[in-house]
C-alpha cells in the first residue's frame, strides 16, 4: 500500500525525483491518502492505478472539497455560511447555497419522521450538558436551566423554503450541523472521486464511511470494522462486507462525564432535554448517502433499540443495533440489512438470526 499524508507531500516528491529518476512514476496500489480536517481525519483509499501527480491532484481536490463544506457549515467559523444564518434576524430570510440547504432539508425530513429526535438546534442543550463549545464544567444542570434551554430549541423554529433556497430561524435558536455535515462531507469527496473517474475506493471521513467498487483486481469487497461499543478498546465485533454504499455509526461509549456515580452520555434527547439512558450502545445505518444515514444513526440512538427497529422497518432503513447485555452485546437488524447480506453471509461475519 502507498500512503501519502498530505503535510509531507512536498518532502515525499522530492525524495520520489531524486531516488528514482521517474517524473511520474505509477504508485502500488491501494493508494492512500491522508490527513487532517474539521478537528478530525481524512482517509482516502483508492484501488485504482494512480501515478504520483493524479494522486496529488485527486488529494488537493477533494480537500477543496471538503474546504467548501467547512465555509459552508462549520460553528466555529465566524465567516461560515451557517454563522451567517444564526447571526441573522429572527424573522429575516437568508438565501442559501444548494449545499447548506440540502443539508438542513435532510436534517428537517429526519427531524419530522423521528418525532424530534434530531434535532440541528439541540447545541444549547448539548452545551448545558457540557459536550459542546461552551465547555462548561461537567455538571448536572438543574431543573430551571435545563427548562430554560429545552424551551430555547426546537426545529420547528427553523422554516426552509424550497422555492427560493432560503432559511429562517422563527425563534433564537443555535443552528449546529455536528450530526450531519460531516456525512455530508464524506458523500461530496465519494462525489469528487466519481467525477475523476475513480471506480474503486474508500472514504473514513472520522468515522464516517462510502465504498464503492472492489478493494483489488480479485474483486474483493471492502471489509468495514463495526466497534465493540466499549471507550477502552478499538476491537471489531462485526466486519461487514460492502460495496456501493455508505455507513455511518452513532453511539453513546466514547463521549461522556460521571457525577455522583451516574453516568451521562454525550446524546442527548432534543425531546427531553437530557442524555439518553437506555441499552442501545451503537447505530449503524447503511445508506446509498452518507448524510441521510448521519442524520439517521443519530435519531435511532436517541430512540434507542424497540422505537429505533421500528422507524427503521417503517422508513425501510438498512440499520445494525449493538445492545448492552448484560456483560456482553446482542445486534439486532432491520429486515433491510438482513435482506440486503443474506442469511449465509451473515452467519459468515458471526451474526445468528436466531439469537
Amino acid at each position: 500500500m502507498y500512503v501519502i499524508r498530505l503535510m509531507l507531500l512536498p518532502l515525499l516528491t522530492a525524495v520520489l525525483l531524486a531516488g528514482c529518476g521517474e517524473q511520474d512514476p505509477e504508485l502500488d496500489a491501494p493508494v492512500r491518502l491522508e490527513g487532517n480536517i474539521f478537528g478530525s481525519f481524512y482517509q482516502v483509499t483508492i484501488a485504482d492505478s494512480l501515478t504520483r501527480s493524479q494522486a496529488e491532484a485527486l488529494e488537493e481536490g477533494f480537500v477543496a472539497e471538503l474546504d467548501d463544506v467547512d465555509a459552508a457549515m462549520s460553528i466555529y467559523r465566524d465567516d461560515s455560511e451557517l454563522m451567517d444564518l444564526n447571526h441573522t434576524p429572527v424573522g429575516e430570510w437568508l438565501t442559501l447555497s444548494d449545499a447548506l440547504f440540502e443539508v438542513l432539508s435532510v436534517s428537517q425530513t429526519v427531524a419530522e419522521q423521528s418525532d424530534g429526535s434530531f434535532d440541528v438546534t439541540v447545541g444549547g442543550l448539548v452545551n448545558l450538558w457540557s459536550f459542546g463549545s461552551e465547555a462548561r464544567p461537567e455538571e448536572v444542570p438543574s431543573s430551571e436551566a435545563l427548562a430554560e434551554r429545552l424551551a430555547e430549541i426546537g426545529y420547528d423554529k427553523l422554516e426552509l423554503d424550497a422555492s427560493e433556497t432560503r432559511a429562517r430561524r422563527i425563534g433564537d435558536v443555535f443552528i449546529d450541523l455536528g450530526g450531519v455535515a460531516k456525512g455530508h462531507g464524506t458523500d461530496r469527496v465519494a462525489a469528487y472521486l466519481d467525477a475523476q473517474g475513480i471506480e474503486h475506493y474508500l472514504v473514513n471521513l472520522g468515522g464516517d464511511l462510502i465504498v464503492k467498487g472492489y478493494r483489488d483486481e480479485q474483486q474483493h469487497p471492502w471489509r468495514i470494522g463495526i466497534e465493540v461499543p466499549d471507550g477502552s478498546r478499538q476491537v471489531a465485533h462485526h466486519t461487514l462486507p460492502l460495496h456501493d454504499i455508505s455507513v455511518a455509526t452513532s453511539g453513546d461509549y466514547r463521549n461522556y462525564f460521571e457525577a455522583d456515580g451516574q453516568r451521562y452520555s454525550h446524546t442527548i434527547d432534543p425531546r427531553s432535554g437530557t442524555p439518553i439512558e437506555h441499552s442501545l450502545a451503537s447505530v449503524t445505518v447503511l445508506h446509498p448517502s452518507n448524510t441521510w444515514a448521519d442524520a439517521w444513526a443519530t435519531a435511532m440512538m436517541v430512540l434507542g433499540p424497540e422505537q429505533g427497529l421500528a422507524l427503521a422497518e417503517q422508513h425501510d432503513l438498512m440499520v445494525m443495533l449493538l445492545l448492552r447485555n448484560g456483560d456482553g452485546w446482542a445486534t439486532r437488524m432491520s429486515s433491510s440489512f438482513i435482506d440486503y447480506f443474506g442469511a449465509e453471509t451473515l452467519a459468515e461475519i458471526g451474526i445468528d438470526l436466531d439469537d
